[in-house]
């Protein structure tokens, strides 16, 4: 009888596990409702309107970070730069229109196009020198850092130095009670362009063919340096996209904003259930992770509970993500 109801368990185990496999973002959706549970349970002011708002707006920067990290981590990489292309990025679209009174947009083109190309440079050490992607962006990520602390003078530009289109994403609308910025709407529909590219293109399957098995896309006709290639350009543009939430999120441009962000939108993604070995995983499930990350850091906060054990539950959170990712991979064994 008790070897019937192991095999039973080992059955029903068997069939999560392939489930997990096949949809990524079930996991963190289950872990995402039952954490908005728990903190309404042990806080009134969690779901007040006013308290959305602001998850909302903590998650937007970091979510919009994520979206590039991911596609990057589904080619089996990962990039340690992205806080810093997104201050720098932030720095050069506010620097220029506030000194040289460029308007908004081209000040805004300006800053997507510096963002692309540190995106281009770091798929360019990647692919052409074939340099580990952890090793190359944690050398670009000191190098874009010194371009900003140089360019910027390590000092802040006010927003109202600034062009109104440079600050539009902090604008807020009301939904039901509750401020929504254009950064959070931004956010949202990124997303779902990403994860509509990512599914239903040519490119996105190549993206997921190069992390999951490099060599044997490349010998199957992919042109896997190019897919690297565009992955990382295509990155730095999102991140330059972030900056522009960030300056609406704080209303000035700062080169000391956003220290922890890098890390921040990796374990928004890990968190999400993309795997680090690349391969598998969607944005939706990135944005999810963010919003995890969001939702502890804030219902923690609002049950009393010190910084230092708040931190230390995000850093839970990401090892159990991990070795869940290792158990779920285990399908393909």
């Amino acid at each position: 009888m008790t070897a019937v109801v192991e095999e039973r368990d080992r059955s029903l185990l068997t069939r999560v596990q392939h489930v997990l496999h096949a949809q990524a973002t079930i996991g963190p959706a289950v872990v995402l409702l039952a954490s908005v549970i728990v903190f309404a349970l042990l806080s009134e002011r969690f779901l007040t309107p006013g308290n959305i708002s602001l998850i909302l707006q903590q998650v937007a920067v970091v979510g919009t970070l994520a979206v590039g990290q991911t596609i990057v981590i589904l080619t089996a990489g990962i990039d340690l730069s992205c806080g810093a292309i997104m201050v720098l990025t932030s720095i050069v679209m506010a620097k220029v229109a506030s000194e040289t009174g460029l308007p908004g947009l081209p000040a805004l083109l300006l800053g997507f196009l510096v963002g692309t190309l540190c995106g281009l440079l770091n798929g360019l050490l990647v692919t052409r020198l074939k340099l580990p992607p952890f090793i190359v962006t944690l050398g670009t990520l000191n190098v874009f850092f010194a371009l900003n602390l140089w360019y910027s003078a390590s000092a802040t530009i006010r927003g109202t130095d600034m062009p109104s289109l440079l600050l539009w994403t902090g604008q807020t609308i009301n939904v039901a009670g509750t401020r929504i910025t254009y950064g959070s709407i931004m956010l949202v529909l990124l997303v779902g362009a990403m994860a509509f590219v990512l599914k239903n293109t040519a490119w996105g399957r190549h993206v997921y063919s190069t992390g999951d098995d490099l060599e044997a896309s490349r010998l199957s006709g992919i042109r896997t340096a190019r897919v690297l290639l565009s992955v990382y350009a295509m990155a730095g543009l999102i991140y330059a996209v972030a900056a522009w939430t960030l300056i609406g999120r704080i209303a000035s441009a700062s080169p000391q904003a956003g220290q922890t962000d890098n890390l921040d939108s990796i374990t928004a993604v890990v968190i999400g259930g993309t795997s680090l070995f690349g391969g598998r995983g969607a944005v939706v499930g990135s944005l999810i992770g963010a919003l995890i990350v969001g939702v502890f850091r804030n219902g923690l906060a609002l049950a009393g509970v010190d910084v230092l054990w708040q931190t230390m539950a995000v850093g839970v959170l990401i090892i159990v993500a991990v070795s869940l990712d290792q158990w779920i991979r285990k399908v393909k064994a």
